[in-house]
């Protein structure tokens, strides 16, 4: 099968892609002088027994990186330090660095914690300007963010390509990538440096004869469609030859897919009696995160996973809902169907997923949820009221200050916010 001939053509720089360097890591360093110039990781919780979530580039020169284990982290790098996590302050970072960043021009998309994407005007879509920009960027962060702050950052004419080029040169790196230099100017690069393909993606793209960065550059939209098994595939083809210059991103205010919240348990909570108040406490998160998003919500799915890796899980689809109660409710039906499955069995982690979200919209009373049994009628208008006032208190007096089903007393231990790199968490979620 023959390949679709690339364009060479030279186009517009038009995506500047700031990421930031080691960035939990390096917020620490900020922060503590002490840490600077050392080699660090940031960790959940100060044990020996869990995993690297950030490391400092001085402790990534011994081979330590995100997911390492503590254990072996510590034989890899003599002089190690544990930090543990301050999400908190990692959210306050981000907001002031996306401050600072739009101060030299606004931010199209945010990626993730650590990575914005700008999308470039006519004026300044020219390798000159959009290289000047980068270098304003860089001094501002260093300058009104923190010393320790720096970021690579790579232009491009997608913003895929944008996000390639900031992965060539870290830490503060600057680097373009020109589509008349492709492909022999990312011939070095092996597939799983490319963003999108993974661990399990590589060996689907060697299935289609796939090995190298040329066999992929080659490989025309057919065959990627193939390995990918989807229209991912043609749209991973467009983007690696510079193609959808403007539009190769996501609204920014579409409606998201899901809400959820999953934890591992420290052993003191994975009986079940225990673990059933944080399966609560995460769904009153999650509740809070939908209201905040002025959404809806028809399905709750709910997930357990034992000490020894058995699965429990159970799933229920009701009317549009956003009140904590009725929520309740639909956990307590759940839970029991998924413990069943793992009977007499310590629970190590526990997700809590909302699907099925809709745009909230005038409320209706309305049988409470028939399919779990309920004749009773209920005004959802106050029930939401009520859920959006127990949202405002621990907003005011703190996380935890009031609670439906439990002690909040017997949770405050778990339920601060964690930050997945792919999702920000509000500066709210961190009192709820």
């Amino acid at each position: 099968m023959s390949s679709v001939s690339p364009r060479l053509t030279p186009t517009p720089p038009r995506w500047l892609f700031v990421d930031l360097n080691s960035y939990f890591a390096s917020v620490e360093q900020q922060v503590r002088p002490e840490l600077r110039g050392k080699p660090i990781i940031v960790v959940p919780v100060m044990s020996d027994h869990t995993c690297a979530i950030a490391a400092s580039y001085q402790a990534k020169k011994f081979g330590v990186k995100t997911g390492t284990n503590v254990g072996d982290a510590k034989r890899m790098c003599p002089g190690l330090i544990m930090v543990e996590a301050s999400h908190e302050r990692y959210v306050e970072y981000h907001e002031k660095i996306k401050d600072e960043v739009e101060l030299h021009w606004p931010i199209q998309v945010v990626g993730s914690i650590d990575e914005v994407g700008l999308l470039l005007d006519d004026k300044r879509a020219n390798e000159t300007e959009a290289i000047a920009l980068a270098k304003r960027i860089k001094v501002g962060l260093r300058k009104n963010v923190g010393e320790v702050i720096t970021c690579s950052i790579g232009i491009a004419s997608n913003r895929y390509l944008a996000k390639v080029a900031s992965d060539l040169t870290k830490p503060d790196g600057l680097e373009v990538i020109r589509l008349e230099d492709m492909p022999g100017r990312l011939a070095h690069l092996k597939l799983t440096d490319l963003p999108g393909i993974g661990r399990n993606m590589e060996p689907r793209l060697n299935q289609s004869g796939i090995h190298t960065f040329l066999d992929l550059w080659n490989a025309g939209p057919v065959i990627l469609h193939q390995a990918w098994g989807s229209v991912g595939g043609d749209r991973f083809w467009r983007h690696l030859h510079g193609g959808d210059l403007d539009g190769d991103f996501e609204d920014a205010h579409e409606l998201p897919k899901s809400i959820g919240h999953s934890h591992v348990l420290s052993p003191e909570y994975r009986n079940p009696p225990e673990a059933k108040i944080v399966a609560q406490r995460l769904l009153l998160k999650t509740a809070s995160r939908l209201r905040r998003a002025k959404c809806r919500t028809t399905e709750l799915y709910l997930s357990l996973r034992a000490e020894n890796g058995m699965k429990g899980r159970a799933h229920l689809r009701f009317m549009a809902v956003s009140d904590s109660y009725a929520l309740t409710k639909c956990l307590e039906a759940l839970w029991y169907r998924s413990v069943s499955q793992i009977p007499g069995m310590r629970i190590k982690k526990i997700g809590v997923t909302l699907f099925g979200l809709e745009v909230e919209s005038e409320l209706q009373q309305m049988d409470l949820f028939p399919e779990l049994g309920s004749p009773i009628k209920v005004d959802m208008e106050r029930r939401n009221k009520l859920s959006k006032i127990m949202d405002d208190l621990n907003q005011h007096f703190g996380r935890d200050s009031i609670a439906l089903g439990f002690a909040p007393d017997a949770v405050k231990t778990f339920s601060g916010t964690k930050i997945a790199f792919t999702r920000i968490p509000d500066m709210e979620e961190f009192k709820e």
